[in-house]
């Protein structure tokens, strides 16, 4: 086989990565035909593919200048992802992340406390999580649980439910002081849009993980959420760190939406770079690679 040219092995690595942007877009493709062919009734204007992926793209080269500026300056970032069960949370967090460094930008998705942490102060178990100079955390979920999940499942009384919404905003406060740039995203869908969500989620194999038992009753008690999201908004939308709600119905333009408003809530600018050279390889005529045993080999299947 003749050797790769640079710009064989550069196209190819392109489309490699292109290839992993699609295997991600194929979320919905293992639906029955009849919750298909009403997805398209309920989608008709759709965004063509190639504009979605285009402009995906950019975002994420723009975030990547996000990420460089923040470890730059030592800056401290957490961005706050709430919202109805299924109305995109994950999707957009797994699009901002998926070409930022790890060590800079990380995900924190905390479980169910555990029985020490519900005698915690209710704020300690996230304080870990924040981040140091340099970095970026994006909460999937946060300590907004009290004020959503915990109180329609009456996981928290109704004294504590007060106390978080008292707390909170001296809490958010206390943070900006410190340095934090804090956003907070609610991911609004509407209830017909949920329920074809998890209509979706059932008839997909792929997906049925997703479904919890919580997520069940999301749907139950759909006006009992809405009335508890309406006064967190009321109490807790402060000038310090503002609720910025993203429509969700549409998962494409909710995931651009957002990164697009993100990028304005941080005054990032390029920053400087040292020149990459690669280096040459030492090369020692002296040196025999081993031969390894063929059982330590993984087995080429495919």
């Amino acid at each position: 086989m003749q050797d790769q040219t640079p710009k064989d092995w550069l196209e190819a690595e392109l489309q490699d990565t292109l290839d992993e942007d699609f295997e991600i877009e194929m979320e919905d493709a293992v639906l029955s035909q009849e919750i298909a062919r009403i997805y398209r009734q309920t989608h008709p204007d759709q965004m063509p593919r190639a504009d979605y992926f285009r402009e995906l793209l950019r975002l994420q080269a723009e975030m990547i200048k996000l990420q460089d500026w923040v470890a730059h300056h030592k800056e401290k970032v957490v961005v706050i992802f709430e919202g109805r069960d299924s109305a995109g949370k994950g999707g957009a967090i797994k699009r901002i992340t998926q070409r930022l460094n790890p060590r800079v930008a990380r995900v924190v998705a905390l479980p169910a406390p555990s029985d020490r942490e519900k005698t915690q102060w209710y704020f300690q178990r996230y304080v870990p999580h924040l981040p140091a100079g340099g970095e970026i955390v994006l909460f999937d979920r946060s300590w907004y649980n009290r004020a959503g999940v915990e109180r329609v499942m009456g996981f928290a009384t109704e004294d504590q439910v007060q106390q978080f919404f008292d707390d909170v905003p001296e809490f958010e406060r206390m943070l900006v002081r410190s340095g934090i740039r804090l956003v907070k995203y609610w991911f609004s869908i509407t209830d017909e849009e949920q329920q074809m969500r998890f209509l979706m989620r059932i008839h997909d194999p792929l997906k049925q993980w997703k479904l919890s038992p919580m997520d069940l009753q999301s749907r139950v008690r759909w006006e009992d959420y809405t009335k508890a999201k309406e006064e967190m908004f009321e109490r807790t939308n402060i000038p310090e760190a503002p609720w910025y709600i993203v429509p969700g119905n549409d998962k494409k333009r909710a995931r651009l939406n957002c990164m697009a408003h993100l990028l304005t809530m941080v005054p990032y600018e390029p920053v400087p770079h040292e020149e990459i050279t690669l280096p040459d390889r030492v090369f020692n005529p002296d040196y025999e690679r081993e031969v390894l045993p063929p059982e330590l080999y993984v087995p080429q299947r495919y």
